[in-house]
């Protein structure tokens, strides 16, 4: 979830939160989950170096909503209760020629900001699909504020009524990276127009993400706010999955990866990319994604 701090800063994070929890006996706990959501989500507006050139040529849109701070309950229209918060979402924005062509809703995972994704928007545009990638709020130009899951939750179904209005008749997709694959999951199961789901360097749930780090006899689980539980999650969908991970992964190993694979219904596939790391195994495995979401999902000739 995290690029380029790497595992020890992590670790310290979770020390830390460790000793946030036995203060938070005396002092509440509304100072673990600051702390909890900031480490997770790491907003703000970085993006690699070379980002903004990728994104270059996108469509900039803006999504402004009334957030209800209750999960689900969001509309791209902006009508909902006068006690709601106003939120405007900055997206990037990729259209087809082809008015008729699938849809994917990016989310992206923690840190960076929707720019840094412009290289698997630009994928998945290759394939045939119309895509459009999403800031939550704190990141980029997206509304300031520190997210939440059930913030960001809030934020992805704006993101998916907006392309529902502008494209009621398109078969449309959802596609998860990292920590953004999470938000996929649970957006999924409250969405029922969904065709399919693609989820690239997830995991189960922040638990599972905790143990495998070998740091899970750390006692912090009933200090977790921040569950992430897609594990009880998935199994929920009627559509196809596609599970893609990096065998070389040193953030979120691949055996997360595959186990919530398993806990999927069919039709699924589970593409392990040979070399590949957090971040850049959709481009190492460019050619066996596009033949796993060819057979999922029907789709036409890749582009050339």
């Amino acid at each position: 979830m995290v690029r380029g701090r790497g595992r020890p800063l992590q670790m310290r994070r979770l020390l830390v939160l460790s000793l946030l929890g036995l203060l938070s006996l005396l002092s509440g706990c509304a100072l673990v989950d600051r702390e909890q959501r900031y480490w997770i989500f790491q907003p703000g507006s970085r993006s690699w170096a070379g980002a903004s050139a990728a994104a270059e040529g996108m469509q900039d849109v803006w999504i402004p909503y009334t957030a209800q701070g209750r999960p689900g309950v969001a509309s791209a229209s902006g009508a909902s209760g006068s006690h709601g918060v106003p939120v405007r979402l900055h997206g990037l924005w990729l259209p087809q020629d082809n008015a008729d062509a699938p849809v994917v809703l990016y989310l992206h995972g923690a840190r960076w900001d929707v720019r840094s994704s412009a290289p698997r928007m630009r994928r998945m545009h290759e394939l045939g699909f119309a895509v459009l990638g999403v800031d939550y709020r704190g990141f980029g130009q997206s509304s300031p504020g520190l997210p939440s899951e059930t913030l960001a939750l809030e934020d992805a179904r704006a993101a998916w009524d907006w392309l529902a209005l502008r494209h009621p008749q398109a078969r449309r997709l959802l596609f998860g990276h990292s920590l953004g694959g999470a938000v996929a999951v649970r957006l999924a199961t409250e969405v029922p127009d969904l065709a399919g789901l693609v989820i690239e360097g997830g995991f189960p749930s922040t638990t599972a993400l905790l143990q495998a780090t070998g740091w899970g006899w750390l006692p912090i689980g009933a200090l977790i706010t921040q569950h992430f539980d897609s594990a009880s999650r998935i199994g929920k969908l009627k559509v196809p999955v596609l599970v893609v991970h990096g065998s070389d992964d040193n953030l979120i190993p691949p055996a997360l990866g595959q186990a919530l694979f398993e806990l999927a219904n069919e039709p699924k596939r589970f593409v392990l990319v040979p070399g590949g790391r957090h971040h850049n195994t959709g481009s190492m495995g460019r050619e066996q994604v596009r033949q796993a979401m060819g057979e999922l999902f029907g789709l036409p000739p890749p582009q050339r």
